[in-house]
């Protein structure tokens, strides 16, 4: 009788030494991701040079939102449309139901807006209470990986979690998936499930890789982060500048120190002295009349036009449109012009569609191989257009396709190019079965009937 191999409740050096590595790893880009994310979420408090700033309104502050719109607008055109297997369609439909049930549709969008602020994000692959494949996204502030440049995989992953004082972390592995506490400096092991998968269950989502940087780069670079924070400083002088001229400077020469004071021969404060009323002043013991006058108020517009050049640099750095941050010239731009402008921010949409298709690819392949699919076919993914065309350019350009023969009028890609989503066309689908069964049934009948006519009957007279 063999007795089972209990888990073993202890680390192992390999682990131990895996565990602190991505720990110092994680500790290292706290600060970056927390800078990056305060600039997303228009929190960054920008230096003050304490030069034309005065204390009373140093708790002033100014946002433009400028980081978040470099993100969300490149973040609105990814969504993911489809997944297909082109040599296995029956597992579309196990697909599309461990898409839904791990709600992929809204996660999914956490996943790219994560990879475009930080630089990366995470996806765990694993099995849920019920034995289904469970998807999580992961922010790369709890993650932490060892990154394989020649593989291009992964050897580990470690996920942080502290509350408080207790702390939590799950340690992936190629063979199994370990479940640690906190315990005093160190760790204990709480639990162990293999999953016997031969890669470690996390794929990572790299924005912007370079050959010396896989760790990805965020789309907040530091052109951004420069731009947005001379705009800041440009309202923030507009802010104190209003404080400043709202009410224009005035000054008196050769008034007695008498106008200055009450009936009572105390001093007015600086605010009653602005607003008391000089229209009639004594002359000074030569007979002098006072002389009153007022400085020229700084032209406020001078800054909207420093933020209007800001925001066409923000434009070149960004790809955006310049009406996306806001500027806008005398003569609206045409539609043409419009979509012209979208050109570039459209190619990097599509070049960000490319870099996630692989990794969600390889995370619904091992979703299958955990449902117990079997041999699991190769996943890809399909996105929406990330351009903006219109209704009716997508049909007619559907429709000049199907003319031309190049697309067939019952192909579900005609579909896909008229811009109907999956489920609208699974519906079609249907009812074009529907359509061709009742079709079928009516020609059989005519068949039968045709049949059994009487010698004659039917014929032309």
């Amino acid at each position: 009788m063999t007795t089972p191999a209990l888990p073993s409740l202890s680390l192992s050096d390999a682990e131990r030494d895996a565990v602190a590595l991505l720990s110092a790893t994680a500790a290292e880009d706290t600060w970056r991701l927390r800078t990056l994310d305060s600039y997303y979420e228009g929190m960054s408090r920008m230096a003050n040079l304490g030069i034309a700033v005065p204390p009373a309104l140093q708790a002033v502050r100014t946002v433009t939102g400028w980081p978040r719109l470099a993100v969300d607008a490149l973040d609105e055109r990814l969504d993911v449309d489809a997944l297909r297997c082109p040599d296995a369609p029956g597992a579309e439909d196990e697909l599309s139901a461990i898409w839904t049930a791990n709600d992929l549709g809204n996660e999914s969008q956490l996943a790219h807006l994560d990879a475009l602020v930080y630089g990366r994000s995470y996806l765990t692959v694993g099995v849920g209470d019920d034995g289904s494949p469970l998807l999580s996204v992961e922010s790369p502030q709890h993650m932490s990986v060892d990154y394989d440049v020649r593989t291009r995989t992964l050897r580990v992953a470690l996920r942080l979690v502290s509350v408080g004082s207790q702390r939590s972390a799950t340690l992936y592995l190629p063979d199994q998936t370990v479940y640690l506490e906190g315990s005093g400096d160190g760790w204990s092991v709480a639990d162990r499930r293999p999953h016997d998968l031969g890669v470690v269950p996390v794929v990572r989502l790299a924005n912007r890789q370079r050959t010396a940087d896989r760790n990805g780069s965020s789309e907040i670079t530091e052109e951004v982060r420069a731009l947005t924070d001379a705009a800041c400083r440009t309202l923030l002088g507009q802010e104190i500048a209003r404080e400043f001229f709202a009410a224009p400077q005035r000054y008196i020469l050769g008034a007695a120190e008498s106008s200055f004071q009450g009936p009572d021969g105390a001093q007015r404060s600086a605010w009653e002295t602005y607003i008391g009323r000089y229209l009639a002043l004594e002359r000074d013991e030569d007979g002098n009349t006072p002389e009153v006058g007022q400085f020229p108020a700084y032209d406020p517009a001078v800054y909207g036009r420093i933020v209007d050049t800001y925001a066409r640099l923000m434009a070149g750095v960004t790809a955006l449109p310049a009406h996306m941050l806001g500027y806008t010239t005398d003569n609206p731009a045409s539609a043409e012009a419009i979509r012209s402008s979208e050109a570039r921010l459209i190619k990097k949409a599509e070049r960000r569609q490319r870099t996630f298709s692989a990794p969600w690819s390889q995370a619904m392949s091992l979703a299958l191989r955990l449902s117990g699919a079997g041999q699991v076919p190769a996943v890809e993914v399909q996105w929406r257009d990330p351009s903006t065309p219109t209704v009716a350019a997508q049909a007619d350009a559907t429709t000049k396709l199907v003319s031309a023969g190049i697309l067939p009028a019952e192909s579900e890609v005609t579909l896909e190019r008229a811009g109907i989503d999956r489920a609208q066309r699974l519906r079609i689908v249907q009812d074009r079965r529907r359509s061709a069964g009742r079709a079928a049934l009516d020609s059989l009948a005519d068949h039968f009937t045709g049949a059994r006519a009487p010698s004659g009957e039917g014929m032309a007279a």
